[in-house]
């Protein structure tokens, strides 16, 4: 259970749940960039992470554009009284990706404001993040539009 690590959160902590928190999303290699307020960028390796014809998993692909909205909720808002969960995601793959992939993320001032807001009036609040997928050559492979959603503990 995940708890522990959601109650006494640090940056330290925050990486490793993003990288670790998730067997499989382990099992990939999943590596945090950049993770601060706001602000995410993740890698996922290509090795290991190649299908049949010696190209990027789909899964992979939807992986590291998915993880994004949680380990954004991590650096961004109240950890302590609220959680991340994906409401939908539109992924178009766009070419294959034949190399390690990136992505980044992130949340205006106003649009932080905003969820925070609705977090105290009501409990809950949606946030949509448009993602591009890019390979090491700043090829857009996948691109992405996400809504989540920070909810209060139970």
């Amino acid at each position: 259970m995940l708890e522990p690590v959601w109650q006494q959160l640090d940056p330290k902590n925050a990486r490793h749940l993003v990288e670790a928190g998730i067997p499989c999303v382990k099992r990939m290699g999943l590596k945090v960039i950049v993770m601060e307020p706001r602000r995410v960028e993740l890698l996922m390796p290509l090795k290991g992470n190649e299908n049949h014809i010696g190209i990027m998993y789909a899964g992979a692909l939807f992986a590291v554009a998915e993880i994004p909205g949680g380990a954004l909720h991590l650096t961004t808002f109240d950890v302590s009284r609220y959680v991340p969960v994906i409401k939908h995601m539109d992924i178009r793959f766009r070419r294959p990706a034949v190399t390690d992939v990136t992505i980044a993320v992130e949340l205006s001032q106003e649009e932080v404001d905003r969820v925070n807001r609705e977090l105290e009036a009501q409990g809950k609040s949606d946030f949509v993040l448009h993602g591009e997928v890019k390979d090491t050559a700043g090829n857009v492979v996948a691109v992405t539009v996400a809504t989540y959603q920070a909810r209060r503990m139970a």
